[in-house]
């Protein structure tokens, strides 16, 4: 299982300390934003599992954060827990009604917050919300997105997987092949960024596979950046006997050796110019056989 991300808002740098130190000794991957546009710059570059967000900010406040994160599609599912003033049942009122899953008073125990960290995480996985490895929406809210599909005219969905990392976890591990999921996940947020629009949609539906909706006019470039990206930079993730040779060198369980090719990124490209769709099944299995063809 890989660590759950945190990031910490907080301006208050004794108190963000303590937090990442605590929450680092529990397991947790802990990154710390002290204003709040940091903290919208930091979710764009890598999700985060939860966010603890004070009100009380040196720029934007906490309210304004939460509104971002939930009117932007891409970050939307993020559970939220607010830090709020002893008592100031105003803060603790506006803090849901913007979309906020939880809150906590200061000053706060130490135990309490992580109850609560470790019950929206597990509410947000249960509920098929988010994968646990990567962080990207899953489950439902890919429904949800293929559904909203049939009622929009201009879009493009980028269907992506990735060739021989089986073969990959077998030689190096489970815990390398969660990294490769993990920075998969990175790149494909990386060059939507740059090329995608601000409406874009990234999903991990499970395994190797993940998708992108963005619109007709950005699918192709979106597709060939980030197939060209991958084949850069996945390298890095072998040892250099491997990177060298280009392959790996798997073993069956009856001691035949054959030799498998580096992970390779396989993109279907399909747009709503070319179909029309009634049901979901149709748009997962028309994106299914356009990544088979890419990777033919």
């Amino acid at each position: 299982m890989s660590k759950a991300r945190i990031l910490v808002v907080e301006d208050d740098k004794d108190i963000s300390d303590m937090l990442k130190i605590y929450f680092v000794q529990q397991g947790y991957e802990v990154t710390v934003a002290a204003r709040g546009t940091e903290a919208l710059d930091q979710t764009r570059k890598q999700l985060p599992s939860v966010i603890v967000l004070d009100i009380m900010l040196p720029d934007i406040d906490g309210y304004e954060v939460c509104t971002k994160l939930r009117t932007t599609l891409r970050t939307s599912h993020v559970p939220i827990i607010f830090l709020t003033q002893k008592d100031e049942r105003s803060d603790r009122i506006a803090g849901l009604e913007l979309g906020a899953d939880d809150y906590i008073t200061k000053p706060f125990d130490i135990e309490e917050l992580r109850l609560r960290v470790q019950g929206a995480i597990r509410r947000a996985e249960r509920e098929s919300l988010t994968n646990p490895t990567t962080g990207l929406p899953s489950g439902k809210m890919i429904e949800e997105q293929l559904r909203s599909l049939m009622r929009r005219k201009d879009w493009g969905l980028l269907y992506v997987g990735l060739t021989n990392i089986e073969a990959f976890t077998d030689v190096y591990g489970f815990v390398a092949g969660d990294e490769v999921l993990r920075f998969t996940a990175l790149l494909l947020g990386e060059v939507d960024d740059k090329l995608g629009g601000p409406d874009d949609f990234i999903g991990h539906v499970g395994g190797d596979d993940f998708l992108v909706i963005t619109t007709q006019d950005k699918a192709a470039a979106l597709a060939e950046a980030t197939a060209r990206r991958f084949a850069e930079e996945i390298v890095s993730h072998y040892a250099f006997k491997d990177r060298e040779r280009g392959y790996i060198v798997v073993k069956s369980a009856d001691g035949v050796e054959r030799q498998i090719p580096l992970m390779k990124m396989c993109i279907g490209v399909i747009l709503s110019a070319d179909h029309e769709f009634t049901d979901i099944r149709e748009i997962t299995e028309v994106s299914a056989e356009a990544r088979r063809q890419a990777c033919v």
